[in-house]
């Protein structure tokens, strides 16, 4: 399998990702996340940021209690973070959605024992209340593995 190249960004333009909305909705909606709350003891706790070009990532450690096969990150594992990734992606844009579909390309094994990048972005809100977003795992600046999903925006209650 063959690295890939990371991806220039093209969030849609009919919305905008602010660092406010993502950090009040995650507050409210996921601080006992397995991913990204605060408030899970055993979680991950992965912070994400609104970068200027309308994404969201978090850096985090590839941990060796994280591995499947020996020195590599487990695909279960990679595929939570990328969702989570979506997930706040969503937030930054003032949606609270669940995931409808999630497909991941595994372009090459993910290394425990270095830090990885995961980011997300919003491709198309134009079908509300349907999402689709793309993500991407980044480890030496590479692309390791990315992600395209659709979110539907969760109804209250």
């Amino acid at each position: 399998m063959a690295v890939g190249k990371i991806s220039s960004v093209s969030v849609d333009s009919s919305v905008v990702p602010t660092q406010a909305s993502l950090d009040r909705i995650h507050a409210q909606e996921h601080g006992m996340c397995v991913i990204t709350g605060p408030h899970n003891p055993t979680g991950l706790k992965l912070k994400f940021k609104v970068l200027p070009d309308g994404s969201v990532a978090a850096v985090f450690p590839c941990s060796s209690a994280l591995q499947s096969y020996a020195n590599v990150l487990h695909g279960g594992v990679i595929s939570a973070i990328l969702d989570s990734a979506m997930v706040n992606a969503l937030f930054a844009i003032g949606i609270v959605a669940v995931t409808a579909t999630l497909e991941l390309r595994y372009l090459a094994p993910t290394v425990t024992g270095r830090f990885a990048m995961a980011r997300a972005w919003t491709e198309s809100a134009a079908a509300h209340p349907l999402y689709v977003q793309r993500a991407e795992l980044i480890q030496d600046d590479k692309v390791m593995v990315e992600a395209r999903a659709k979110f539907i925006v969760r109804e209250s209650g």
